[in-house]
């Protein structure tokens, strides 16, 4: 199958936001792509998570879900882009107000294939995702199929926690997507790439490592194959990427390093 990053440079203009990611699918579509890849907070983002997040955010029935959907629908493509989730919530001092930051994966019908609401919040270098991003209750793998290969989802934080590439990969994952906006800082970007090579090679599975663009992320969106090897990686520009993927690199790959096989700790 094949297989389009989108590395974007979402802001807080959600209409601009949208409008961008249906160029973008436009283009992939004109590539044969079979699905585009978005970085999480597609349809908003800004340097600080603040209330305004809270504020944009929306059920998955809402017009921002809506809108992606038709897109998809209408180049006849899958689509992963991070949105806000509205969810209210009650806590000791009354009722308060958080969204979830989660990944849609729409068919290229424009069904919805699945939803993933980031389990590990960035609670790192001064940030506090967490004060107004609520962390998935049920922290759960969550996969979908598209071109006849199973892909999991990730969310940007939750790629420095291996256990959910493996159990994701466990649960048939062939590519995992790695949807970001990566919060630039000394050394981030050696350890955003490393990761990402981890993960593949652990697993035996592509990664699709797709980032914002800076000065509010790092760029460097990449694809990973399931030996470790960066088949295409992108600069810090808004760009995309479209490379075609098979299953058969995988079983390769797994068959050189049984590692699924023989592990021993569980």
């Amino acid at each position: 199958m094949r297989i389009t990053l989108a590395q974007i440079d979402s802001g807080t203009d959600v209409d601009r936001n949208l409008d961008l990611i249906a160029d973008y699918c436009a283009r992939a579509a004109r590539e044969g792509s079979d699905l585009i890849v978005f970085p999480e907070y597609s349809s908003y983002e800004k340097s600080r998570v603040d209330q305004s997040f809270v504020d944009m955010a929306e059920p998955l029935d809402g017009p921002v879900a809506a809108k992606l959907q038709a897109t998809a629908a209408r180049y006849g493509i899958a689509v992963v882009a991070g949105l806000l989730e509205a969810s209210r919530e009650r806590d000791g001092s009354g009722e308060r107000d958080r969204a979830f930051n989660t990944l849609l994966a729409i068919g290229p019908d424009g069904s919805r294939l699945a939803g993933y609401r980031k389990i590990h919040l960035f609670d790192c270098q001064g940030f506090r995702e967490s004060d107004y991003i609520k962390a998935a209750p049920e922290p759960v793998p969550v996969t979908f199929s598209c071109g006849g290969m199973t892909f999991g989802l990730m969310t940007c934080y939750d790629l420095r926690f291996p256990e959910l590439a493996r159990i994701l990969a466990d649960a048939g994952a062939e590519v995992l997507l790695v949807c970001s906006s990566w919060v630039p800082g000394t050394a981030k970007t050696e350890q955003w790439a490393t990761l990402a090579k981890a993960r593949a090679i652990e697993n035996g599975v592509y990664v699709a490592a797709v980032s914002q663009t800076p000065p509010v992320s790092i760029g460097y969106s990449m694809l990973i194959d399931p030996l470790g090897t960066v088949l295409h990686g992108l600069g810090t520009e808004p760009a995309t990427a479209t490379l075609d993927i098979s299953p058969d690199a995988v079983q390769a790959a797994r068959e050189q390093f049984p590692t699924w096989r023989h592990h021993r700790i569980h």
